[in-house]
């Protein structure tokens, strides 16, 4: 009974074994998908980086408009400064005299008349023309005055028409100027609220996708946990060695019997049968040990110094990558189920930096 139970116990322990195995797998190829969607989104936010639009000054074609004011003052006169004296009804007045007297001297030969009468009709003539003459001349001051104001009033109104089309002018130029610059101020920020747009959900993808690899990650850790640990539960139950080395089964290559699962809980993951491998270790994690990370490539791929788990491998510290934190492009699927890479795809060197003490 003892040896049945036993049996049913190493049964269910291999069941979790390949179930683990299958199950950390599936979360290898997920973390892969994941870091791939990751550097896809990456690249998408380098793009739009590089493609940001220059800023810009919205001012830059300002132009001085105080050309476009004109010195009007050239077009200003004095109307008043060509005013002539009114010496034509003086003219005629010291004529018509001139005309009188003689005319009182005729009359004085002629009639024999006395000299007071004489004097008496020449001032009356001289009366009647000062009044004719004063006429005249204020007639001439009147329409000199007249004529001059006219003349500033049509300057006044060419004046203020001047200034008002420079005015219409120069705020029209201004208004053209300030909507210039709003519209490419603008253009500008509608560009850079889309650009950052963009960035934010490219930003969005690169955390999603991270979060969907380290859950991908912690999936497999727990998955080889629960391998390492039914493998502790096989060999506790003395399933190894029943029958022999033949009695234990041999699972995904990595199985051997003979104290094989007993292993499996001291080291981590499974012992793997390195005959297959010919002269190729291969870049599967699973074939390695002493995994130190000691930096980054310029892609962002994790370097790691490490040793092989088989001497027949190479003795001694090796330097690369991961199988499971490479572009899936790069990887090879070995028939054997195991991981190899294409060193010529990568910007990392896969060297041995280290011969063994």
């Amino acid at each position: 009974m003892a040896a049945i139970a036993a049996i049913a116990a190493g049964v269910g322990a291999a069941v979790s074994i390949g179930g683990g195995i299958i199950a950390a797998e599936g979360a290898k190829k997920d973390a892969r998908n994941a870091r791939g969607a990751k550097k896809e989104a990456q690249a998408e936010i380098n793009t739009l980086i590089s493609a940001r639009q220059d800023i810009i000054n919205p001012y830059e074609s300002t132009e001085d408009l105080s050309s476009m004011a004109k010195d009007l003052s050239g077009n200003l006169n004095n109307p008043f400064a060509q005013l002539g004296v009114a010496t034509q009804a003086a003219e005629i007045q010291m004529e018509q005299t001139d005309i009188a007297l003689a005319n009182t001297l005729d009359t004085l030969r002629a009639t024999g008349a006395s000299a007071g009468g004489a004097t008496a009709l020449a001032q009356a003539a001289l009366q009647s023309k000062k009044g004719v003459a004063a006429s005249i001349e204020s007639q001439e001051a009147a329409n000199e005055k007249a004529k001059a104001q006219g003349e500033a009033n049509l300057n006044q109104q060419k004046m203020s028409e001047q200034q008002r089309i420079q005015g219409i002018a120069i705020a029209e130029g201004r208004r053209v100027q300030s909507n210039d610059a709003a519209g490419k101020q603008f253009e500008y920020q509608t560009r850079e609220r889309r650009s950052e747009a963009d960035l934010d959900s490219a930003q969005g993808k690169v955390d999603q996708a991270a979060q969907a690899e380290a859950q991908a990650n912690a999936a497999r850790s727990a998955a080889w946990g629960g391998v390492i640990s039914a493998g502790g539960s096989l060999a506790s139950a003395g399933l190894g060695s029943m029958g022999g080395a033949s009695a234990a089964p041999k699972m995904g290559g990595g199985f051997s019997g003979g104290g094989s699962f007993a292993s499996i809980a001291s080291s981590g993951p499974p012992p793997v049968d390195f005959s297959q491998f010919g002269s190729n270790p291969g870049s599967d994690r699973r074939l390695k040990k002493n995994i130190i990370k000691i930096g980054e490539s310029g892609s962002g791929l994790n370097i790691y110094n490490f040793e092989y788990l088989n001497p027949k491998f190479g003795k001694g510290t090796y330097q690369g990558v991961m199988s499971d934190e490479v572009p899936v492009e790069s990887v090879l699927k070995g028939e054997d189920g195991y991981d190899r890479v294409d060193y010529s795809k990568l910007d990392v060197e896969f060297k041995k930096i280290k011969n063994e003490l």
